[in-house]
């Protein structure tokens, strides 16, 4: 019979001897694990992630690798669901990947949390803003982008700097939406304002008719919208038919490129929030890094804000590997890896984690759709 005590230092022993496991590790490979949306609605902004990852791994693999190993990534789909994100990720941990990554949006990552925790398996840069997934603080959680609450504030910020106060949010009705609401909310909250209404529409659909009807008689001066590309599309172009006359924002989860393919000239004027630098200006070095590894690549990998975050994610990653160890390291050697990168510059895109800040950015910048497929930053 075991009692409380020794129960609690089995625990322990089995916490750390989870901590110290080489997995996810051959003689020249160290392997990661991603779900993400490949196919459905949502399906543009896990292949223009992964693409941007697999481009930076590739540069690093053909140079030898981190240590004498490449880094490879097992890709699932999971169609932006929850259940299939959650059945994936417990497959990915059985088959004994390194570490996860790269997971897309709010409602999976957030499947996929609690067997993040009680594995203890590094989950790395999942392409979310969202509070939940941050506060508190995960000591196997890192995070590359800045919050949805970072976001929303800059848009909140803009709107009402230009005068603009009536200000709706169309959200899907999920944990993601129901984050960026919260952001937006705590935002006008600061300004003694509150969204002067809301409609929501299901994840993976683009039935907005009800959304278009409720926001479109409360007359706002403009729209935030949370949700991803197409569903965002289909509620402009009803808007705007129904004769909605206002703008239109929304954060960068939305995939700028996705949603500026889907709206074509219908996106003149859209503005998006981004959370990494622009893939399309030369100022910054890593733009110009990114566009160099494209072209010397075999792939077709599009320049976007979704493959860039990516690659900045994959370079993230290789840092800490590389601050983790020789030889056989642990995913505990990973997490200190990670918290040792301190201050560190990405090409000009600033960086910063330690001990007890998990968020590398909180970089936010506004771009604009042009109506010719092209985005204005």
């Amino acid at each position: 019979m075991i009692n409380r005590r020794h129960f609690s230092l089995a625990a322990g022993a089995a916490a750390l001897s989870s901590w110290s496991s080489v997995q996810g590790q051959t003689a020249n490979r160290i392997i990661l694990g991603q779900s993400a949306a490949f196919t459905g609605p949502a399906a543009q902004l896990g292949i223009q992630f992964h693409a941007g990852a697999k481009l930076w791994f590739e540069r690093v693999n053909d140079s030898g690798g981190i240590n004498g190993r490449r880094i490879d990534i097992k890709k699932m789909d999971d169609g932006y669901e929850p259940e299939r994100c959650l059945a994936n990720t417990k497959q990915l941990i059985d088959e004994g990947v390194f570490a996860l990554f790269g997971y897309i949006g709010t409602p999976t990552s957030l499947a996929a949390l609690p067997v993040v925790k009680s594995s203890q398996i590094p989950f790395i840069a999942p392409f979310t803003g969202a509070m939940s997934l941050r506060e508190p603080l995960v000591r196997n959680v890192f995070h590359l982008r800045a919050s949805y609450n970072d976001e929303t504030a800059l848009i909140v910020k803009q709107l009402t700097n230009l005068g603009l106060k009536k200000i709706a949010v169309f959200y899907q009705n999920d944990a993601y939406g129901k984050a960026g609401l919260d952001g937006v909310t705590l935002a006008l909250s600061k300004l003694d304002l509150k969204p002067v209404a809301i409609a929501t529409v299901e994840r993976n659909t683009v039935n907005v008719a009800d959304a278009v009807k409720v926001l479109n008689a409360a007359a706002p001066d403009a729209v935030v919208q949370i949700s991803a590309y197409k569903s965002c599309a289909a509620f402009i172009r009803e808007s705007r038919k129904a004769g909605y006359g206002g703008t239109f924002y929304n954060v960068s989860f939305v995939g700028t490129q996705a949603l500026a393919d889907e709206l074509g000239k219908d996106g003149a004027g859209v503005v998006v929030s981004q959370v990494v630098p622009s893939p399309y200006s030369s100022s910054r070095a890593i733009a110009r890094e990114f566009a160099e590894s494209i072209k010397a690549s075999t792939g077709e990998v599009q320049a976007n804000f979704s493959s860039m975050e990516g690659y900045l994610a994959a370079k993230l990653f290789t840092e800490a590997l590389k601050r983790a160890g020789t030889g056989n390291v642990t995913r505990a050697d990973l997490v200190r890896g990670f918290e040792s990168i301190g201050s560190l510059s990405l090409g000009g895109f600033s960086t910063q984690i330690s001990s007890t800040n998990h968020v590398a950015s909180s970089f936010v910048e506004l771009s604009m759709l042009t109506g010719d497929g092209r985005i204005r930053t």
